[in-house]
């Protein structure tokens, strides 16, 4: 049976984890004599467990589905603190038109016709979480 540093470098090897995350999944594992807090430290202490570079990597793989609103809220919902989700998601929005653009064009590659078909294209947008101004530039045709 693994030890709960055990599982916890499993889990890290796999991908980058927030501490919340790892926290919470590494809870039900728990045995007497084992502090969970402590190990988490000691992951922090060695550079194995880092929230920074768990935001940075989260926002780049959400990056080209979704806007910089959406990113900020996933990375909360993660258990990451308000100023390092905004701190990331404002990356993202130096490049929120042209990821915009993007993600249009693989939904739907053709202009709107109607009234009807452009508020669903910018409905669409907007779910996943990119700016007005983006949303509006993309889909009102403007640097096309």
């Amino acid at each position: 049976m693994p030890t709960l540093r055990e599982r916890a470098l499993r889990l890290l090897a796999r991908r980058e984890h927030s501490r919340a995350e790892l926290a919470g999944k590494l809870r039900t594992h728990v045995h007497p004599g084992e502090d969970l807090e402590e190990l988490l430290e000691d992951l922090s202490r060695r550079k194995l467990l880092c929230d920074e570079r768990y935001a940075e990597s989260r926002a780049h793989a959400l990056s080209r589905k979704y806007g910089a609103a959406r990113i900020a809220h996933e990375l909360r919902a993660k258990g990451l603190d308000k100023g390092l989700a905004e701190q990331t998601a404002k990356a993202a929005r130096a490049t929120e038109l042209e990821r915009a653009r993007e993600v249009w064009r693989r939904k739907f590659r053709v202009a709107p016709r109607t009234r009807e078909d452009r508020a669903r294209q910018m409905r669409f947008l907007q779910s996943r979480g990119f700016s007005f101004d983006a949303i509006r530039a993309v889909v009102g045709g403007k640097d096309d």
